[in-house]
């Protein structure tokens, strides 16, 4: 087997409770790392990544317990689907509240932490819908367009220190949130086959992603076979967007 350099570090993963970042978790724990599952429910450590004040103390928490930060995943996320003119203050409000200033949050209390020791690994997970309109997902796009560049400015920023940043953009993967958007059992077939009407393109690999995807490429980005990648975003969606 090959040594990730995983083993033995401290992980925090937001949105562990489900999907990709119940992957992510279950990832870094089969390589060894020691793993702080956090969020708002079915995860070990419960909290609310807009919430400043729970935040804080949750890295306060397991840096006590569990020791010092080596890496963190940013996972939680929300969708509140809907075209502009119909989309309401508090959907705006609160898609942004969690998508990016929870990622804010928390990467700024981890970052605080690493950059005395020098040392560390930041992945946020996006999405593909980042860069390029999609219809009904305004809210959603533009509030991981901007946690995509946050992440890129701080890996530049925490260059000097040695801690890389980097994102990695899921296109369709099979969570609760992209069933939540299906309408019947044909919502896996028209994903992939793509959707002219509202000029969205399908998915070349023909599949949707597995939650597993999408943490072998987190693991790749935290390793240190990535030792020399930072302020990258890798997109893992099959070819849905043409990388456009």
């Amino acid at each position: 087997m090959v040594d990730r350099g995983i083993a033995g570090a401290v992980a925090l993963v937001t949105g562990a409770g489900q999907g990709i970042g119940a992957a992510v978790a279950a990832a870094l724990a089969a390589e060894g790392a020691l793993v702080a599952d956090a969020d708002l429910k079915g995860a070990a450590h419960q909290v609310d990544v807009s919430d400043v004040d729970g935040v804080n103390a949750l890295v306060d928490q397991v840096e006590r317990t569990l020791g010092p930060i080596g890496i963190l995943v940013n996972v939680a996320g929300v969708l509140h689907p809907g075209r502009v003119l119909d989309t309401t203050d508090e959907d705006w409000r609160r898609t942004f509240a969690v998508n990016t200033d929870g990622v804010f949050h928390v990467s700024r209390a981890v970052a605080r932490r690493m950059v005395p020791r020098r040392e560390g690994v930041i992945v946020t997970v996006g999405s593909n819908a980042s860069g390029v309109p999609r219809t009904g997902m305004a809210a959603y796009a533009a509030s991981k367009a901007a946690t995509t560049m946050l992440t890129r400015c701080l890996g530049l920023e925490l260059a000097e220190h040695g801690i890389r940043c980097n994102v990695v953009s899921p296109g369709s993967t099979d969570t609760a949130m992209q069933r939540s958007l299906w309408t019947d059992d044909n919502g896996p077939s028209r994903v992939i086959a793509g959707d002219p009407a509202s000029f969205r393109v399908g998915i070349p690999l023909g599949r949707i992603a597995d939650p597993a995807d999408v943490a072998d490429a987190v693991l790749f980005l935290v390793s240190g076979q990535a030792r020399h990648i930072t302020m990258q975003n890798l997109y893992v969606d099959g070819g849905a967007t043409l990388r456009a």
